[in-house]
C-alpha cells in the first residue's frame, strides 16, 4: 500500500506531477538500466571489446517487457542494490554464452550514476519548461501593471509606495536566473560514469577511455573528466539549484497568501467552485496553490541539504551516502516539479484588484508618503531636520485621524518651503515610485531576450537508437 504523499492515488498530483513521478519510476529507471547495458554492449562491439552476436543478443533481451519484477525485487533486497539482479536477468535470458558479455567491465555505480544522469536530463526540461511558462505569466503581470500604484511594505507594515508590476518583476527576474543557472550547471552536471570497480577501468585495459567515450556519445551524455563515483558535488549542485528554484516560487506564494488577506484583498488565486472552501466556514475562499507551495518548499530544502551531506563519502566507494541519493533524489525532484505546477497555476490566474490597492495606499492619509515629504524639504531645511519634521507630523497625523498634507499646510516651517501643489503632489502615492517603471521595462527586455524552453541532450552517435 502507497505510504507517502508521493505514491498516494489521492495526494501523488497535488504534491507532485505525472511526468515528473514517471521519470522516477521503477518501470523507468529499469529501462535505463537495459538501455544503458544495450548502450555499452554496442559501442564494446563496435570497439571489438566484445563479440558483435553478443551486443546483438544483449540489445534483443534488454527489454522490459522480458523482466521478472518480482523476481527483481526479491534479489534486490537480498543484495542491497538492483543493477546486480538485472544484470543476472539480462544475461540469463541471452542465447548460448553470449550473456557473459553483458555489463562487461562495469560496476553497479555506473549503471546508477549513468541512469540518474539521464533522469535529470529529461527532468530538466521539464523543469526549465514549467519555468518558462511562469515567466510568461510573470511578464504578462508586469507588463500590465507596470505602473499600479501599491503599498510597499516592510516588516508587514505600509513602507513606501511601489507599483504591481515592479513587484512581479522582481520575482521574474529571480526566474529568469534560475534559468540562467539550469543551463549554466546542466554540461557539468549530465555527465554518466563508466569507472569499474574503483573508477580506473582497469578491467579494460587500454580501451576504457574509448569505451568511456562512446557510451557517453551514445547516450548523449557528456564525458566525466575523472571518476565521481565518491565526488557527488554534481548531485549536491543540483539539490541546491532545486532549493532556489522552490524558493523562488515560495517567495512569491508568500506574498500571495498575504495579498489574499481579508483586510488586504489586493490579488487572489484564481476561483473556481469549491476551490479553497472551508468545511466549517461558508464564506471562506483559501490559497491553495500558495500554501501546497508553502508546505513543499522547506522539504525541498531539507532534501538539498542530505545531499550536500552526501558528499562526504569514504575513499573510492562509499558506505551509505551515495544510497542516501536513491532515497532524496527521486524525491526533490518530484516535490519541486509540484510546486512548479503549483506556481504554474498561481501565476497563469491571479486576479489583481488595483482600485483595492489604491485604496490601501489611502487608508493612511498620506503618511505612506512621509519620505515623499522630507526628501522635498531636505534641499532647503536638510535631512536631518527635514526627517524630524516630517516624523513629528506624522505621529500628531496619525494620532488626530487627520491627513497629513493638512498638517503639512498648517505648518508654518513647511509653508515656508512648499506651496500647496507641491505637498499635494508629494503626498500623492503614484507620484512617488521612483525608477520602479525603468526597471520593469528592463527586466521584461530580459525576458524577451531569453531562449525557448531547452533540451538539454547532447547529440548522440550516428546510429543510436533514440531516447
Amino acid at each position: 500500500m502507497p505510504a507517502s504523499a508521493l505514491d498516494s492515488m489521492i495526494l501523488r498530483d497535488v504534491v507532485a506531477t505525472a511526468p515528473m513521478r514517471h521519470l522516477f519510476s521503477d518501470e523507468h529507471r529499469l529501462r535505463l538500466y537495459l538501455d544503458i547495458e544495450a548502450a555499452l554492449a554496442r559501442v564494446q562491439a563496435r570497439l571489438g571489446v566484445i563479440p558483435p552476436a553478443a551486443a546483438d543478443e544483449i540489445a534483443r533481451h534488454a527489454a522490459l517487457d522480458e523482466f521478472d519484477l518480482d523476481r527483481l525485487k526479491r534479489d534486490t533486497e537480498r543484495i542491497g542494490a538492483p543493477v546486480q539482479p538485472v544484470v543476472a536477468q539480462l544475461g540469463a535470458l541471452c542465447r548460448d554464452d553470449l550473456g557473459q558479455w553483458v555489463h562487461y567491465g562495469a560496476t553497479t555505480q555506473d549503471i546508477m550514476d549513468t541512469a540518474t544522469a539521464l533522469q535529470m536530463r529529461d527532468a530538466f526540461a521539464l523543469i526549465d519548461a514549467d519555468l518558462v511558462a511562469i515567466a510568461e505569466a510573470l511578464a504578462d503581470l508586469a507588463r500590465t501593471h507596470r505602473d499600479t500604484p501599491m503599498a510597499a511594505r516592510s516588516q508587514l507594515q505600509h513602507a513606501v509606495p511601489t507599483t504591481f508590476g515592479f513587484k512581479m518583476a522582481g520575482v521574474l527576474a529571480a526566474v529568469l536566473r534560475d534559468r540562467e543557472r539550469l543551463a549554466a550547471l546542466a554540461p557539468r552536471v549530465l555527465v554518466g560514469q563508466l569507472g569499474g570497480a574503483v573508477g580506473t577501468l582497469a578491467s579494460l585495459g587500454d580501451e576504457g577511455p574509448a569505451v568511456h567515450e562512446a557510451l557517453m556519445a551514445e547516450l548523449g551524455l557528456g564525458v566525466p573528466e575523472i571518476a565521481w563515483h565518491t565526488a557527488r558535488d554534481r548531485i549536491a549542485e543540483t539539490g541546491g539549484f532545486l532549493a532556489l528554484v522552490a524558493g523562488t516560487c515560495g517567495k512569491l506564494a508568500r506574498d500571495v497568501t498575504l495579498l489574499m488577506q481579508t483586510e488586504v484583498a489586493e490579488a487572489s488565486e484564481a476561483a473556481a467552485p469549491g476551490r479553497g472552501s472551508s468545511s466549517t466556514m461558508p464564506q471562506k475562499r483559501n490559497p491553495v496553490s500558495s500554501v501546497l507551495v508553502l508546505a513543499a518548499v522547506p522539504v525541498v530544502r531539507q532534501l538539498a541539504a542530505v545531499l550536500a551531506e552526501a558528499m562526504i563519502a569514504d575513499h573510492e566507494r562509499t558506505s551509505g551516502a551515495w544510497q542516501s541519493e536513491w532515497i532524496v533524489v527521486p524525491e526533490i525532484f518530484c516535490l519541486a516539479a509540484g510546486v512548479l505546477a503549483h506556481t504554474r497555476a498561481l501565476t497563469a490566474g491571479l486576479t489583481v484588484d488595483p482600485a483595492r490597492m489604491r485604496a490601501n495606499l489611502d487608508i493612511t492619509g498620506g503618511l505612506i508618503n512621509a519620505e515623499a515629504v522630507a526628501m522635498g524639504l531636505a534641499p532647503t531645511l536638510g535631512r536631518a531636520e527635514a526627517h524630524h519634521l516630517v516624523a513629528t507630523l506624522s505621529r500628531a497625523a496619525s494620532a488626530r485621524g487627520r491627513p497629513l498634507a493638512e498638517l503639512l499646510m498648517a505648518d508654518e516651517t513647511v509653508t515656508a518651503q512648499l506651496d500647496r501643489d507641491t505637498v499635494e503632489r508629494l503626498c500623492d502615492p503614484a507620484a512617488y515610485t521612483g525608477a520602479a517603471g525603468v526597471m520593469v521595462d528592463r527586466v521584461l527586455a530580459l525576458h524577451a531576450a531569453a531562449p525557448p524552453p531547452r533540451a538539454f541532450a547532447l547529440p548522440r552517435s550516428p546510429g543510436a537508437p533514440p531516447a
